[in-house]
């Protein structure tokens, strides 16, 4: 059965260029077997190699892709999700317009990507943007449960006013013997970004129906994804009949087997890439999949048509950044332990890179009996090693924003540290001054006494915080009767978090 648009991506590999996949018999005829190569990345924010050059980069994604290419024609580069945004990329303007995802998507097609989903934080950038990223895509989409709200109706994205972006795809792959398979896709996205452009359908429920629909017209069902692990789980559980998995969402690694169903997630910002055999075996209906985890480093050269475009766009973010009044090859930390950016960490406890923003925000407000920060601001997700520049502190706070001081009743603050401590695990928990404690019996203090909720306090805070849009955080907003008054913003530091954890560590 076709997928419900009718739209199926063919590729058929002519047989001069092809290389034997899987046994050939004698005289070349088709034995029913048949391998396929996925080279599979996910939450990639950073173009350019990161840890001094040793780690990532795009032009060494497309060298690990042609490095499999010349061993089988059938493989293909696959995008789980999560690279227009957030990027440090995003706040800086080329040609009159704002970047937002432009450098990565061109970084992608040079590489040779073949098929992408959309991460929830491809909806971070307005709607037009969106769309002319989908338009500028040389590679292939899909997106089962994701689609384009328009006028309170929900419709595929389209990409250049004509093709629409299926809900399933399928190719049609062919080795050396004649053996031919067909490999349907089911595209999902979690439901967690509300952009007011996007709507979604249940994951589960619609990669049950859309398998169904494909499973007896393909040789194998594969479904890349950007969720939760555990959705992957529960999708694997549900559907024991895919071949597998190729997930994204979560920044370390992830490598689980349910059932017969691998489940493959590698490191963000293409420090890894899972490279997953499928072996397909017509004659006897069975699926073999052969997953490996390849480091993606210094062991890997450059490919130079995809660096050329990288280099392209590492000169065109330098001229921003000095334009914004950043050095951003300039050391700011020589030597010492290095910063833990990790989102396993700074997403539960505080580390000391949270510790340093937060010092900063204080230093920047000194007039603040508290500082709070979203620990979603930080999009590092690394451990930042010796020496760390002023690019270090971009990239770690890409969404850059403000920072805002409030006068607030103690009865809000305290509701506020609450919520936040609950968030463990997402980008509401909060992190703020080691004069704010938490005891066993539930109190909150500052100074040692407990928090007065009658009592006026000046809080200062990331300025996404008073927005309302933190998780689980809508009743913080400068409407709440709690804020008692909103302060004007004085001076570069208060202006942007970067600059003031800049001047911070510079002062």
């Amino acid at each position: 059965m076709r997928n419900i648009y009718g739209i199926a991506l063919v590729l058929l590999l002519g047989a001069s260029s092809c290389r034997t996949t899987g046994s050939s018999t004698a005289g070349g005829r088709d034995d029913g077997k048949i391998e396929v190569v996925f080279v599979q990345v996910n939450d990639v924010y950073e173009i350019a190699p990161l840890s001094g050059g040793k780690e990532g980069g795009m032009a060494r994604v497309a060298s690990l892709k042609k490095k499999y290419l010349q061993q089988n024609p059938n493989t293909f580069l696959v995008m789980s999700g999560d690279f227009v945004s957030p990027s440090v990329y995003n706040s800086l303007q080329y040609q009159g317009k704002a970047i937002r995802g432009k450098q990565m998507v061109e970084a992608m097609n040079a590489a040779g990507t073949d098929l992408a989903v959309f991460g929830n934080h491809e909806f971070d950038i307005r709607e037009n943007e969106l769309q002319d990223r989908i338009n500028e895509s040389e590679f292939q989409w899909v997106a089962s449960n994701a689609f384009h709200k328009k006028n309170d109706k929900a419709a595929p994205f389209v990409k250049n006013g004509k093709e629409a972006i299926p809900k399933t795809r399928i190719i049609t792959v062919k080795d050396k013997d004649g053996t031919t398979a067909r490999i349907g896709f089911i595209g999902l996205t979690l439901p967690f970004n509300r952009a007011d452009y996007v709507s979604y359908t249940d994951p589960l429920q619609t990669a049950k129906e859309l398998y169904a629909q494909l499973k007896d017209s393909v040789d194998a069902v594969v479904a890349v994804t950007h969720q939760l692990i555990e959705e992957d789980i529960r999708l694997a559980r549900e559907l024991p009949g895919l071949a597998l998995i190729l997930g994204g969402h979560e920044h370390d690694r992830r490598f689980e087997k349910i059932g017969k169903v691998y489940i493959t997630k590698a490191h963000a910002n293409a420090k890894s890439a899972y490279v997953v055999t499928l072996k397909i075996n017509k004659k006897r209906g069975r699926l073999k999949a052969d997953p490996e985890l390849e480091y993606i480093n210094e062991k890997l050269p450059f490919d130079p048509a995809t660096d050329a475009v990288v280099q392209k766009w590492v000169g065109i973010a330098d001229k921003n950044f000095g334009s914004l009044g950043f050095d951003v090859r300039k050391t700011l930390i020589g030597s010492g332990a290095p910063l833990d950016g990790r989102e396993s960490e700074v997403r539960f406890r505080s580390t000391n890179l949270t510790r340093l923003i937060v010092s900063a925000i204080a230093h920047a407000a000194p007039k603040a009996d508290v500082v709070l920060m979203n620990s979603g601001s930080i999009r590092v997700d690394d451990i930042l090693q010796m020496p760390v520049t002023q690019y270090d502190i971009i990239r770690t706070l890409p969404f850059g924003g403000g920072i805002r001081e409030a006068d607030m009743k103690g009865s809000l603050l305290i509701k506020t540290l609450e919520q936040g401590r609950k968030n463990a695990g997402n980008g509401g928990f909060l992190q703020y001054n080691e004069n704010v404690t938490y005891d066993a019996s539930g109190s909150w203090k500052l100074n040692g006494s407990p928090i007065d909720p009658n009592k006026t306090y000046r809080v200062a805070m990331a300025e996404f915080l008073l927005s309302g849009k933190e998780a689980n955080m809508d009743f913080l907003n400068s409407k709440n009767p709690g804020v008692v008054k909103v302060h004007e913003a004085e001076g570069a530091s208060l202006s942007d978090i970067r600059i003031a954890v800049i001047k911070y560590v510079e002062r």
